[in-house]
């Protein structure tokens, strides 16, 4: 479960990381690839912390009345540095095994305590969660018994990240300071996470498969309005995991040597990913009528 975020984060620093190094002589892209060797050899689930609160949006980090708002380095020594802040809308990471940190906007020089990229573990010492329904579900508020609820406790999963003086050591720190590469990074990782909501498709095909068995139960399923509602049906899920497959396939190659998909059609992907999901949820419930 939620593997994609903290792939779509370990894509866009392979190339971002090289590209620093390249710049400035740095060496982030070799702490990134022994990173990712002990990721693979162990299996493990990468969290992708990109959203801070923000606070003012007209605002830029170092601008806010709170400098907790975004996430920041607030001290360092030999072995390391300190950071504070918080990571917001955090989906994956109670089931993760390691939080990757990154800016979430663009920076200037005045933000440059606050362009830092680390890798923590996800129950490193100063980090607190508070967990909860995702902020949109309103479920719980709406009585009517526990049917729709899943785990009474814990339907859904959010959380916010609290950080209080976490430490990363130096062979974990991938980004420290160079603000002006926080926009690329942004950027990349957006565009490969756009992508990856083709996920949504395989939700699709579920649901599809529900709808049509309900039309066979119903005693309906050779009905014209029906078989077109479950052909539309197919048509947006198909069109959501055309545009996907299509970023990727028109993807380039960066200097690194990873590839970065088509960012036009990513957004696409994400896109069709915000308007046709409901409008296969509503065809269902019409073919779940009879």
């Amino acid at each position: 479960f939620q593997r994609c975020v903290g792939m779509d984060a370990l894509n866009s620093l392979h190339s971002t990381t090289y590209e620093i190094d390249e710049k400035h002589g740095t060496d982030y892209h070799k702490r990134f690839l022994e990173f990712v060797k002990m990721i693979q050899k162990e299996n493990l689930v990468i969290g992708g912390a990109m959203t801070d609160p923000k606070g003012d949006r007209s605002k830029g980090p170092s601008e806010q009345d709170d400098p907790d708002l975004f996430t920041r380095i607030v001290d360092s020594d030999e072995k390391g540095v300190y950071v504070s802040g918080a990571k917001a809308h955090q989906t994956g990471c109670i089931n993760s095994h390691w939080i990757i940190l990154m800016p979430t906007i663009r920076l200037t020089q005045n933000d440059k305590e606050y362009a830092i990229v680390g890798a923590i573990p996800a129950d490193v010492k100063g980090l607190t969660y508070i967990y909860g329904r995702q902020s949109c579900d309103t479920r719980v508020m709406e009585g009517g018994g526990d049917i729709d609820l899943g785990n009474a406790k814990f339907g859904g999963q959010e959380a916010m990240m609290i950080l209080d003086r976490v430490f990363i050591p130096w062979d974990k720190l991938f980004m420290n300071g160079e603000f002006e590469f926080a926009s690329m990074l942004v950027e990349r990782f957006t565009c490969y996470h756009r992508r990856s909501y083709v996920c949504k498709t395989g939700l699709g095909d579920v649901l599809i498969g529900a709808a049509a068995t309900i039309a066979d139960y119903n005693g309906v399923p050779n009905v014209s309005h029906i078989k077109d509602k479950i052909i539309e049906m197919t048509h947006l899920n198909e069109t959501i995991f055309a545009a996907g497959i299509a970023s990727s396939h028109q993807g380039h190659k960066m200097k690194s040597g990873v590839y970065l998909n088509d960012d036009m059609l990513a957004q696409v992907c994400k896109h069709n990913v915000t308007r046709f999901p409901y409008e296969i949820s509503r065809l269902a419930q019409d073919i779940a009528g009879g």
